[in-house]
């Protein structure tokens, strides 16, 4: 079998950020990518390109989940929180109305390889008080069949692998993450509700002549999608429905419109954004 021809590939860009990490990013924040914002890969083995890490910096109006393949972060936030994670680990937080954060690499680690999502908030909810949770390896669920792995680590899936559900009952308006792995050859297919969008974000091998390493695919209004591996392939799984609402963005915020975002800008500068403490879910 084939793999389903996606909508439109998207391709990571080399780009820095935080203190000079190097990273490999594909963004839009003109709703194609809807519920999804934004997907950075975080990829280096030489310490001066990530050692830096993520120094203190402000969020508002979406959630980040930080899944890690390789090496270790530290996480502190406004909130009181404190966290690491390590190899098959992830943290999540929503932003909501304003939280300052760090994500830091071990320097005992050797090497980082991980991924940052954006996911946003509908605007009922970006006003919603900060929370945040540290995932680790033992809550992950796997099934694991027919050369193929598939790990949740948000919201359910389902397929001829079966069914599995991550630790995070969902990410952002209901959405859904997992990491799979094929064997050269093997065929996974995924159900998909009506209305989703579904990401497919290759990062080892290859999954087709297109959709090779460092390349997003996007899949609309399926019910099922198939993907069928070219060689062995390792891929992140992202599946959510759009929010169809208006985008605005600038920086480390993301709201509905310009005052929002203005006033996102003041909120931080005054030294309003981040909350006090609340209850940790």
């Amino acid at each position: 079998m084939a793999t389903t021809t996606p909508d439109a590939i998207h391709t990571a860009e080399p780009t820095e950020d935080g203190d000079g990490v190097k990273i490999q990013r594909i963004h839009d924040f003109n709703g194609r990518l809807d519920p999804f914002l934004l997907l950075d890969e975080l990829k280096a083995s030489a310490q001066e390109d990530y050692i830096g890490g993520f120094p203190p910096h402000p969020h508002r109006g979406f959630e980040t989940l930080t899944y890690l393949i390789h090496g270790g972060l530290s996480h502190e936030d406004s909130m009181g929180n404190r966290g690491e994670v390590h190899a098959g680990e992830a943290q999540w937080m929503s932003a909501g109305r304003g939280v300052i954060h760090s994500e830091m690499p071990l320097r005992d680690s050797d090497g980082l390889h991980g991924f940052q999502l954006w996911v946003n908030l509908p605007a009922s909810r970006k006003m919603d008080a900060p929370r945040y949770r540290d995932v680790h390896a033992t809550e992950m669920v796997t099934s694991d069949r027919a050369g193929v792995t598939v790990k949740a680590i948000a919201g359910s899936w389902t397929g001829d692998f079966g069914n599995v559900e991550g630790p995070l009952p969902g990410i952002g308006d209901g959405a859904a993450m997992a990491d799979v792995r094929m064997a050269p050859g093997a065929h996974l297919a995924i159900n998909m509700n009506a209305g989703e969008r579904l990401l497919a974000y290759v990062y080892a091998g290859s999954l087709s002549e297109t959709l090779t390493m460092g390349r997003m695919g996007v899949w609309s209004d399926q019910k099922r999608v198939e993907m069928t591996a070219q060689e062995g392939v390792s891929l992140l799984l992202f599946r959510g429905t759009p929010l169809r609402e208006p985008i605005s963005h600038h920086g480390p915020f993301v709201m509905n419109t310009a005052k929002e975002i203005e006033q996102a800008v003041e909120d931080y500068r005054a030294g309003r954004l981040a909350t006090p403490p609340e209850s940790v879910v």
